[in-house]
């Protein structure tokens, strides 16, 4: 089963027991989150798109640690001005493990089975 989930601006498509490192959320290492920007669903052939959400799912990620990513270097330059600037920016970011991903209808029923009859 996947979902494609959306946080910080960006999409990620996402399995249980993923790790993927997402824009800086509030938690510390060991705290779990719910993310319920659920865009899409799917498991095997069935794929259950929203408009945008996907109603009453949801996905449970667990915080394995507060980093940041790479260091990338902004450089200015105006040619025959004498005009050079250069500045880095290391991003802030949370680095998630996906635990669980349920459904919008909850745990699957068979078909046939009456409702308490």
């Amino acid at each position: 089963m996947f979902a494609v989930i959306r946080t910080g601006g960006k999409q990620y498509k996402v399995a249980k027991d993923d790790v993927i490192a997402v824009e800086k959320l509030a938690g510390e290492p060991g705290d779990t989150l719910e993310l319920a920007e659920v865009l899409m669903l799917g498991d095997g052939a069935e794929v259950a798109a929203g408009a945008p959400l996907v109603e009453g799912a949801a996905v449970s990620a667990t915080v394995v640690e507060q980093s940041r990513a790479a260091k990338i270097i902004v450089f200015k330059k105006k040619r025959r001005h004498n005009y050079r600037r250069k500045k880095g920016h290391r991003q802030q970011q949370t680095v998630l493990r996906i635990t669980e991903i349920r459904g919008a209808n909850g745990p699957q029923r068979e078909e046939g089975a009456a409702d308490g009859a």
